[in-house]
């Protein structure tokens, strides 16, 4: 299932960055495009004007040379929109754009070509092949391949039939190229990364859901078993007193004992899983008060002196007075007596029981360290998990379900505090509960 949802995430984040990388590439692209496309346009331009333009110094007139003569010298002879102007000492009045390599033809009507224009030895068959690609459109501008090289031309009607200027547009096509190219391969490389990237993170987001769900599986599989035992010993009890139907109520006396006994531990369980859901339920919404945590410690040791005495505990308690913390004075009372029952049933045989309160710097410090077997180091992390136990049979033994500890941390978390604990094996477990300090309250 978790898979399945990992899988889904990736797909759809992987979706959603291609369609915005093909979307900013698609821009990028088409801007350069459009850019490069102006640009060439520009030039052709201006390469056609310095090709046309007339010359100064004569108003009109035909070249002098015959079809085919190729003019490298501008001094000589310049052509010139609607004729040619032949000359000797005017020429063009500049040469054109430095970074262009053109040149110019002219034919007459039928597309024969009557005179070259080029700065560049080029050879008759190379001519003939850029006026046909020319002359195969019906557009006055366009751009061809030859030679391996791309060539932009602008046509014009003269009065004797077509100047043609081509244009060496090579550079900006290539790099129009490479930039579709190195788009792909950018946009290959991102997608492996984000790939791997998005696989991790939706591993690590999916990991506490995961966690979410596996507690719930094993809380409800532990509620279950929890609940079976009794309803096992209630039906079990039930049925004794339907075989023995005839019995008067005294001689049935012990099995209904032990329903009334199941049922208590039932309502016992179901009491505090509800207390724990209404707890987490309101731990955004808590309210704290001001309460003396010392006179709360003192009070939950009152009501249990008798039962430690009992069962030949000794108790050492140190208190510091007046120590004042922000929370709820009733449910840090049920945490101190979580702690204090726990050590009681952990305790060895005339074992001792030490709660100290102090002040550590900004917080309040309780400590409940009981003598005895210990807590193992693999159990420590997790003895604060619903219906976890080091030792579920002596934990049944002791009427527990493993969820006392889990109600103290998280009434003690509600309140922005701390609580954790440390072992010694067949020595101490040490409970510690820290509570951000506030101060005491001035009298009126």
């Amino acid at each position: 299932m978790f898979n399945r949802l990992r899988n889904r995430l990736l797909i759809v984040n992987m979706v959603i960055i291609s369609l915005i990388m093909l979307v900013a590439f698609s821009t990028i692209y088409t801007i350069t495009f459009q850019n490069n496309h102006k640009s060439i346009n520009d030039d052709l331009i201006q390469v056609s004007e310095f090709y046309r333009k007339p010359d100064g110094m004569n108003g009109g007139g035909k070249f002098g040379n015959d079809r085919g003569h190729k003019t490298n010298d501008a001094n000589m002879m310049t052509p010139i929109e609607g004729g040619i102007v032949g000359g000797g000492g005017g020429g063009k009045s500049g040469p054109p754009p430095e970074r262009s390599v053109s040149f110019a033809i002219f034919t007459d009507g039928n597309w024969n070509i009557t005179r070259t224009d080029s700065r560049f030895d080029m050879d008759d068959e190379f001519y003939t092949e850029a006026v046909e690609q020319a002359s195969a459109s019906d557009a006055s501008r366009g751009n061809f391949t030859l030679d391996g090289n791309r060539w932009a031309y602008n046509v014009e009607n003269t009065i004797d039939g077509y100047s043609i200027v081509f244009l060496d547009v090579t550079n900006p096509y290539k790099f129009l190229r490479n930039l579709l190219y190195t788009f792909l391969a950018v946009g290959l490389i991102m997608l492996i990364v984000i790939y791997f990237t998005s696989r991790y993170f939706a591993n690590r987001s999916i990991a506490p859901v995961k966690e979410a769900f596996d507690k719930q599986q094993r809380f409800i599989a532990d509620a279950s078993h929890e609940l079976r035992t009794p309803l096992a010993v209630i039906n079990t009890n039930a049925d004794v007193l339907l075989a023995n139907r005839d019995e008067i109520i005294q001689t049935q006396v012990k099995w209904l004992h032990h329903i009334k006994s199941e049922t208590e531990r039932m309502r016992t369980l179901t009491s505090d899983l509800l207390y724990l859901t209404q707890m987490e339920d309101a731990r955004e919404n808590a309210i704290s008060t001001s309460f003396n945590l010392s006179e709360a410690a003192e009070s939950v040791i009152l009501t249990l002196e008798a039962v430690i005495f009992e069962k030949n505990i000794a108790l050492d308690y140190d208190i510091a007075p007046d120590l004042y913390a922000k929370g709820n004075s009733e449910q840090m009372k049920q945490v101190i007596l979580i702690l204090l029952d726990n050590a009681i049933k952990y305790t060895n045989a005339a074992g001792s029981i030490k709660l100290t309160l102090k002040k550590q710097g900004h917080d309040l410090l309780l400590t409940v360290a009981n003598s005895g077997e210990g807590i193992p180091q693999e159990h420590l992390a997790r003895i604060f998990d619903r219906f976890y136990r080091v030792d579920a049979s002596r934990s049944r033994q002791n009427g527990g379900y493993g969820l006392g500890l889990a109600i103290a941390k998280t009434i003690v978390e509600q309140f922005k505090g701390r609580i954790y604990a440390k072992s010694v094996p067949n020595d101490v477990t040490s409970f510690y509960v820290q509570l951000p300090a506030d101060s005491q309250p001035r009298k009126a």
